[in-house]
């Protein structure tokens, strides 16, 4: 028999029992509460959520903004051995509803502010029981649920004692498309949130009592989950909650207020820190600052260095994995590399037909380690795909560099194939973002005249810059093989991107289609694809 372990109770319960309820373990917007406030508010929702009829394993599905309620009903679900499954807030209500389906959610809450998608979306699932919404007014359920405000579910704290969940028992679902496109729930046990906190919580970041946690992704992200919760609270020390959207202003503003220690962010949201004018002296109180969700760009990293004085430690997790498996260090970042392998976790360069590839070679990046999910929820077909025995396949193409560190050369469905060799566009968008006119940069493969995919660049230009195309071209081409230069600039607003901050490179082809088509390759380009062919 397994031992009893719920994760719940590792992430709050113990710091009271130590001694240290009153430590504080989440402040911002929303409010402050120590330990022994959030224990008390997590066995009373407890309580609520069995007065309501949850089950263990059923699943409770929360459309929430990041404060308080958010985190106190993902906590407490666990505790029942129930299974929360936070969703992003950016859903419509068609997609929501597709979700509540999927899951067969028996719960859904939700926050004021996203109340209209969620009722809607309630009216299309035929599992749910009960509708509950935050805030002071009354929720509007279907006519088959029950309807509740969620401060009247709270029930005696007495009825909150933790169920006997084991490490392999589920505790998180996190919905997902990163590996094969459409939205799936990856299914993470009680010990994989253990798993993640003494791997790269302990070993990477070094986390400590005394530190403060800011991140910019939310909370329904498997990156935010881990920086704003499962971190902080494994160790006892805060999480800085804020329901709004982040921009640079107000990330510049909680820093001020909340004197974070630990800083977590995307490459957009750091390029888009670096465009916005802040004072030198903003992220003074931190000693760290991480990036993952994409590849952190070279330039970004320096610039931000040398602008704000925090090293970026760069990092690829995936939502798969719960977090960051492979990273930068402290005193050893590698700028345009993520780092070499967390504690914890083994990694693979493989070839098409699975084998290793020497040291320089591209290939698909396999990981394992004890926090992967077990698989995709009724997902057969893609869990056998992408689970592979005790291997991940993540959907990266990288290299493995002499040194031991791993470099990232794109989604395997996103590599170019110019002239017959493979262009990587992480390659080309971090010789773009070298230019001092560009703020934000992404390439994909457009067809030229002839048919023939070629890289083509979406930039936005850095505040003031009057660069041109002719200008970002020329760049290019004195960095870059003439072969991966991008053959046609497009100037835009902004990015899309997904609301975790990853680039959307299907909307940024689906935006560019149409325009000017790729210009053929220079003169000189022969010479440089035979140059390319013989390294």
């Amino acid at each position: 028999m397994s031992p009893v372990f719920n994760a719940s109770t590792y992430l709050v319960d113990r710091h009271v029992e130590a001694g240290n309820g009153d430590r504080i373990a989440i402040t911002g917007t929303g409010g402050t509460l120590t330990y022994a406030q959030l224990l008390g508010r997590i066995r009373r929702t407890a309580s609520g959520l069995r007065e309501l009829g949850v089950r263990p394993e059923e699943r409770v599905m929360l459309s929430m903004a990041d404060g308080p309620d958010l985190l106190t009903l993902i906590l407490a679900t666990m505790r029942v051995g129930a299974v929360p499954v936070p969703v992003s807030t950016m859903l419509t209500a068609k997609d929501l509803a597709e979700l509540l389906r999927d899951a067969r959610a028996r719960v859904l809450a939700a926050s004021p502010e996203f109340a209209a998608p969620a009722e809607e979306a309630a009216q299309s699932a035929p599992e749910l029981a009960a509708f509950l919404l935050s805030g002071p007014d009354a929720p509007r359920p279907p006519a088959w649920a029950a309807g509740h405000r969620l401060d009247e579910i709270a029930g005696d704290e007495g009825g909150g004692d933790p169920y006997d969940t084991h490490p392999d028992s589920s505790a998180l679902w996190l919905y997902t498309s990163g590996t094969t496109g459409l939205p799936k729930a990856a299914v993470h046990r009680h010990a994989s949130i253990r798993s993640v906190v003494e791997t790269y919580g302990a070993q990477v970041l070094g986390i400590r009592p005394e530190d403060r946690c800011l991140s910019v992704p939310k909370l329904f992200f498997a990156y935010g989950i881990g920086n704003a919760c499962f971190f902080p609270l494994a160790v006892g020390a805060s999480a800085v909650l804020e329901p709004g959207r982040p921009t640079p202003a107000l990330i510049a503003e909680l820093v001020e207020r909340e004197r974070p220690t630990l800083f977590f962010g995307v490459p957009t949201f750091y390029a888009a820190l670096l465009a916005a004018g802040l004072p030198a002296e903003t992220f003074a109180p931190v000693r760290a600052a991480v990036s993952a969700g994409e590849p952190l760009p070279a330039p970004i990293l320096r610039r931000f260095a040398e602008r704000f004085g925090v090293e970026i430690l760069d990092g690829i997790g995936a939502t798969e994995a719960l977090h960051i498996f492979i990273s930068n260090r402290a005193g050893q970042v590698r700028p345009g590399s993520s780092g070499v392998p967390v504690p914890g976790y083994d990694v693979r360069v493989v070839d098409d037909a699975g084998a290793d590839v020497p040291p320089g070679t591209p290939g698909h990046l396999l990981v394992r380690g004890d926090s992967i999910a077990t698989g995709y929820w009724c997902r057969t077909a893609v869990t056998r795909q992408v689970f592979q025995g005790e291997w991940l396949r993540t959907g990266d193409t990288y290299v493995r560099e002499e040194d031991g560190s791993y470099r990232f050369l794109g989604r395997s469905n996103d590599m170019i194939k110019a002239g017959g060799i493979w262009v990587s566009p992480s390659e080309v968008e971090a010789r773009l973002l070298e230019h001092p006119g560009v703020a934000q940069a992404a390439v994909v493969a457009l067809p030229d005249g002839d048919g023939l995919d070629k890289p083509v660049a979406a930039v936005v230009r850095a505040p003031g810059s009057a660069v041109t195309a002719e200008e970002v071209v020329a760049f290019c081409r004195d960095g870059l093989a003439s072969f991966k230069r991008p053959r046609a600039v497009h100037f835009v607003e902004s990015l899309p991107t997904t609301a975790t901050g990853k680039i959307q490179r299907y909307l940024v082809r689906e935006r560019l289609d149409g325009r000017t088509p790729p210009a053929p390759p220079p003169a000189d380009a022969g010479r440089d694809l035979l140059d390319e062919t013989r390294s």
